[in-house]
């Protein structure tokens, strides 16, 4: 199930943060992304923290992306991610190139 729902959740172009509303990490890769004009439906932030298959949802963030840590930030379906991944990105500048190469900015 919570695989099922990990998958269909990142399917498509747009990015998808899971994450726990008081985590520091959390809180900066929706900052960071913040300072970008996302199209309507092009950015989604989950929140994982009260859903019951939480523990299961992050096993399968090890599996998938080799940490079960949060953030999990993905562009398209691509993982690239926690929070300091992310803060990197857009201070190597190629942030906003990987949020224009899926179509996901105005």
């Amino acid at each position: 199930m919570a695989q099922q729902f990990v998958q269909t959740t990142i399917k498509g172009d747009k990015v998808v943060l899971f994450i726990k509303p008081t985590c520091s990490y959390c809180i900066m890769a929706k900052d960071v992304l913040s300072k970008y004009k996302f199209k309507p439906g092009h950015l989604e932030c989950v929140d994982i923290s009260s859903r019951s298959d939480m523990d299961n949802m992050q096993d399968y963030f090890l599996e998938l992306t080799g940490a079960r840590t949060v953030p999990r930030v993905f562009i398209g379906e691509e993982c690239i991610g926690g929070g300091s991944d992310v803060a990197a990105l857009e201070k190597s500048g190629k942030l906003k190139s990987m949020l224009q190469s899926i179509g996901a900015l105005q």
